[in-house]
């Protein structure tokens, strides 16, 4: 289980990196999504 945690830590902070350079809409469902990724992960 901590392998699966420290994958999605990584996946969330890669998504959040990500929807940074996105504009509009997509950007912010991109950045909530990975939100919740790290919160889970946590």
């Amino acid at each position: 289980m901590k392998i699966i945690g420290i994958l999605l830590l990584i996946v969330g902070g890669v998504g959040l990196m990500l929807s940074t350079m996105m504009f509009g809409d997509i950007g912010v469902a991109a950045a909530i999504g990975s939100i919740s990724v790290i919160l889970t992960g946590s």
